[in-house]
């Protein structure tokens, strides 16, 4: 992996450092690059060609299939959330929920910016504890659930030309 020199270093949140540290992630220059990407971002999500093409751009160059696994590391631990694209091809990254608990999101199909649904946090809690218990009663363990509502944001809605 060769880079050109870095403008900016990347500072990684405590509670996210602490989510790499509890996994035996190291905060290498990979990494570091991969999460300002989504740190620039909070509410976009990439594809892997994206953060490659990304990561080039600024000139890193790291191979693709590192950077396939650091993503999925990354999703591991918990501080990306990986998602299907609508292609179901395609995985999308992007942050995952900090202090905002289990709030559904809702996801642009136009420009794949993601909006946390906050005021959804305590309802969508209350069904995801159910479906945890559910699942307890038939001998499965339960690790995340993720709801996600797609459409189109009010930025990529057509503008209706003025009367």
């Amino acid at each position: 992996m060769s880079t050109r020199p870095a403008k900016e270093p990347v500072v990684v949140p405590p509670e996210i450092q602490t989510c790499l540290e509890a996994a035996g992630l190291r905060r290498t220059l990979a990494t570091r690059a991969v999460l300002g990407l989504f740190l620039a971002n909070p509410q976009g999500t990439l594809s892997h060609a994206q953060a490659l093409a990304s990561l080039t751009a600024r000139g890193l160059d790291i191979n693709r299939v590192t950077l396939y696994r650091l993503l999925d590391r990354l999703a591991a631990c918990g501080v990306l959330q990986r998602h299907a694209a609508d292609d179901a091809r395609t995985w999308r990254y992007g942050l995952a929920d900090t202090d905002e608990g289990l709030a559904p999101r809702f996801e642009c199909d136009a420009c794949h910016r993601q909006f946390r649904l906050v005021e959804g946090s305590a309802p969508t809690r209350a069904v995801a504890t159910d479906l945890f218990r559910t699942l307890a009663s038939l001998g499965h363990q339960g690790q995340r659930v993720d709801l996600s509502i797609h459409g189109t944001c009010a930025s990529c809605l057509p503008q209706e030309p003025a009367a």
